[in-house]
Formats: structure tokens, sequence, C-alpha cells
């Protein structure tokens, strides 16, 4: 995946702890982890809204756009 969520970088950096911060936006405990570690598909803006609030960050401080080296060799194979 190209995006890669920062989530866990920003929570050591306000020193919140995962319960705390699903507290504080309203998201399940189990929903805020599959975000912490990656793993998560999408997020909607008002989760992130509220996760920027809580945390006193920007979207690109959670957020940020890497590009992909297994995608741009599949796209070199495939015009040859």
């Amino acid at each position: 995946m190209a995006i890669i969520i920062n989530l866990d970088v920003m929570m050591a950096k306000r020193k919140k702890g995962l319960t705390e911060l699903a507290g504080e936006v309203d998201i399940t405990l189990a929903n805020l982890s599959i975000l912490k570690n990656n793993k998560a598909k999408a997020v909607r803006l008002s989760t992130l809204n509220s996760i920027c609030k809580a945390l006193d960050c920007q979207p690109g401080d959670i957020l940020q756009y890497v590009e992909d080296e297994e995608e741009d060799g599949a796209i070199e194979l495939k015009s040859l």
C-alpha cells in the first residue's frame, strides 16, 4: 500500500495510549488498533478529523504517501 498511517508515531509523541485515544475519538479499540498497525484499507474523514483534534496534529502528520516499488515493477513487466 502506498499510504502509510503513522498513528503510532503521533501517539508516542503526544504520550497517549490506545485506550485513551479510543475514548476521545469515540472509536473501538479494535478499529483504532487496525489504524495504528497500518492494516486499514480506508479511514473516514470524520474519524481522521477526530484523531487530529485529539492529538493536536495535522492529517499530514498521520498520513504519508510512499511510492510502492512492487507496483512499478508490475507496470514494467506488462509493457514488455
